[in-house]
């Protein structure tokens, strides 16, 4: 528990009652099974004065059309795979502005990758082996860990050795794709980098296994922040049509503090969230906006089933943010970034393009991926509400998940990701604070009076 703790972000918890284990409380919906609703994986909360989530209310008339749809939807998902769809006409794309490179910011084939870290760094739109061949051997530190005995540390030093190799040999390279503005700072991370791998290798000659994780995580910190380096400018336009909608042109960090109630364990708990603008500038930047207008400061958690944590739905009969400007919902496009093309689909889901081979920028993968909460018959209607995904299913396999390509991912919590599993309906939000990015928001809808 001590290691989800960080000076930047933490968890404050008193030791008066023994905590259940977070693996347990994941497999079950507090107590007792539920099926899940297909039909409401809208995740809409309720416009009734409780605002409670629509979760149970009238399940026992629906279950036969839940099974109904569940079941087409298996068949038409598996036809898709054996005999593909024929290519439908593309809804609103953003335009890149410059050439379309081989994509070497893939997710790595394998088992499913469920760090969030890794899940961020691997969606960046860089074009660099070098650095990935860094990256692979340090993120494969967290699984060597894993084996008992001696042979971790092994096995640690095998994967640091790789790293550091692939950092020597591919210096120039990598340094050669930072954005020319970037240089200095670049520089400056490459060294931080080798030194660090040192130091590391210094730690596994001493055997000192609780010492390597901490490294680790600060090793890849620098490869993740080289990498963001390597990006130079936006990579494409947004259309048209929402160019003028608040924007995020990068990444931002929020700092989300909510107040723990009637939890002997845990008072109150930061979780650290990366917004991700380069594959949901829409929906990142939407989110941000409401962050500097204070709008989710004070509000309730409003879910918590096991399943996802929601909120952002406001009091009173509105679903979503009223502008003040035009006094109506603002609401925004359903916006997916698929692996392989260069700007993102709107407007449609992957389903409703028959693409349902492809594989998301940013999946449902991790704990705690953040995603938009929207009608489940309007793929434009999200405004304010957003959820995040704590457990894996029979629906929501990695790399197999159904919410993927049909709801916005556009953030993934990085610390105390697994506090989110303690959070009850009733829980206060007490602030959203900006860590950093907030420079990446254009047409920012707070900065305008009234």
């Amino acid at each position: 528990m001590a290691a989800l703790l960080s000076s930047q972000s933490q968890c404050r918890f008193y030791p008066a009652a023994p905590r259940s284990s977070v693996s347990a409380r994941r497999s079950c919906f507090d107590g007792h099974r539920r099926p899940l609703r297909f039909h409401r994986l809208g995740f809409r909360c309720s416009s009734s004065s409780s605002r409670f989530p629509k979760l149970d209310s009238g399940w026992g008339e629906k279950k036969n059309s839940f099974y109904l749809k569940e079941c087409a939807i298996s068949i038409a998902l598996a036809i898709g795979l054996v005999t593909g769809v024929p290519t439908l006409d593309w809804p609103a794309r953003a335009s890149p502005l410059g050439p379309v490179l081989p994509d070497l910011s893939v997710l790595i084939a394998g088992p499913p990758i469920k760090d969030p870290g890794a899940l961020l760094r691997y969606a960046l739109p860089i074009n660099n082996k070098a650095i990935r061949e860094v990256q692979k051997p340090l993120e494969d530190i967290t699984d060597s860990l894993k084996v008992s005995g001696v042979r971790a540390l092994d096995l640690v030093e095998r994967n640091v050795r790789q790293a550091s190799r692939a950092l020597s040999q591919g210096r120039t390279l990598i340094l050669s794709s930072v954005a020319e503005a970037k240089k200095e700072h670049g520089q400056m991370l490459v060294d931080k980098l080798a030194t660090g791998m040192e130091e590391l290798q210094r730690i596994v000659e001493e055997r000192d296994r609780d010492a390597v994780a901490p490294k680790q995580k600060e090793l890849l910190q620098y490869v993740g922040d080289v990498e963001e380096d390597m990006v130079d400018g936006f990579p494409y336009e947004v259309p048209e049509e929402y160019r003028s909608m608040p924007l995020l042109k990068g990444r931002a960090t929020v700092d989300m503090k909510v107040k723990v109630k009637d939890n002997p364990n845990i008072q109150d708990c930061v979780f650290r969230i990366v917004l991700d603008g380069y594959n949901a500038p829409v929906t990142a930047g939407n989110f941000l906006d409401l962050v500097e207008r204070h709008f989710y400061d004070g509000m309730e958690i409003q879910r918590a089933d096991g399943f996802v944590v929601q909120t952002g739905d406001p009091v009173g009969p509105a679903e979503g943010f009223i502008d003040p400007s035009t006094e109506k919902i603002r609401t925004i496009p359903l916006e997916i970034m698929v692996i392989g093309e260069k700007t993102p689909v709107y407007g449609a889901t992957l389903e409703e393009l028959g693409l349902y081979k492809a594989q998301t920028q940013l999946p449902f993968n991790a704990f705690g991926t953040m995603a938009m909460a929207r009608d489940e018959f309007d793929n434009n209607s999200a405004s304010s509400q957003v959820f995040w995904l704590l457990k894996e299913s029979e629906l929501t396999p990695s790399n197999a998940n159904i919410l993927d390509g049909r709801y916005a991912v556009f953030g993934y919590v990085t610390e105390n990701e697994d506090y989110l599993a303690d959070l009850k309906v009733g829980d206060v939000i007490e602030s959203i604070q900006v860590v950093s990015g907030l420079d990446n928001l254009v047409n920012p809808s707070y900065k305008i009076v009234g």
